[in-house]
């Protein structure tokens, strides 16, 4: 956990996961959490296991064994629906938005707000597209624009309004600043510090280290579906965390920072 963090409660606990797809253990006893207030990155080659871990966590994949445990009482998360009732949201890389649509008709897509006629209630809808998108970006004005017009930091902040209006608590970011350039990360990390304050709790998928550096508080680095190793990462540096990805075992220097639930890969599979 970060400094921030210390003595309270995991927003989320996956305890010893484990999930395997034609006999090849996918996910293999991995146990990584996520506190209130902290963006925590999980990293590792294609084939490390990161993405089927985290679709567990969202509901798209149903472990074999293991526990989800959401502020303390374990959860059982078959499906999104499941995952959106414990406050858990996942923005994808494509965003998933209606291009056609603008910010607040994707806010509502699929929940509209209607009159007592049965009417849809456009002004509603824009009154609360504006109020979320502002707590977010003060200064978003392209409300009536379709969101094919948006920057790609614009359309970031759309898809997370979105998931704030499900009063979600947990976000599962993936490639947040993939395709994006310097202004628009820029962008995009301001909105998660946004998020922080706040008190979410962000998992953020990446393969750029240099985003995952600037953003997260934490890394949970993986390898052949086991945990290499749980580090904070203002402890570690970029070449120590290449390390653990290529050769699947944290630095000797680093030992005592691995956290619960490291498992020396190399080790394992020399």
């Amino acid at each position: 956990m970060s400094d921030r963090t210390a003595g309270t409660q995991p927003l989320v606990e996956m305890r010893d996961i484990h999930i395997s797809f034609g006999g090849v253990k996918a996910v293999d006893g991995v146990s990584i959490n996520l506190y209130p207030g902290e963006v925590v990155g999980v990293l590792g080659h294609n084939g490390a296991g990161k993405s089927t871990l985290i679709k567990v966590l969202s509901g798209a994949y149903t472990p074999e064994s293991g526990q989800i445990i959401v502020d303390g009482r374990e959860a059982k998360i078959e499906n999104a629906r499941a995952a959106r009732d414990n406050k858990i949201e996942t923005i994808y890389q494509n965003l998933a938005l209606a291009d056609n649509l603008d910010a607040a008709q994707n806010l509502f897509l699929g929940r509209e707000i209607v009159t007592k006629a049965g009417f849809l209630d456009d002004g509603a809808m824009e009154h609360k597209a504006r109020e979320v998108l502002h707590r977010l970006n003060p200064n978003f004005k392209k409300f009536n624009s379709p969101v094919s017009a948006l920057s790609g930091g614009q359309r970031q902040a759309v898809a997370i309004a979105r998931a704030l209006l499900f009063e979600a608590r947990i976000l599962i970011m993936d490639e947040p600043c993939a395709a994006l350039g310097v202004q628009e990360t820029r962008m995009v990390g301001e909105l998660i510090d946004q998020l922080k304050k706040d008190g979410l709790g962000i998992l953020l998928i990446s393969h750029d280290l240099h985003d995952v550096f600037d953003l997260s508080d934490r890394l949970h680095v993986m390898k052949n579906g086991k945990l290499v190793g749980t580090v904070r990462t203002k402890d570690v540096t970029h070449d120590d965390v290449l390390g653990m990805i290529i050769l699947g075992k944290m630095p000797e220097h680093l030992m005592h920072l691995a956290g619960p639930g490291a498992t020396n890969v190399a080790a394992q599979t020399s």
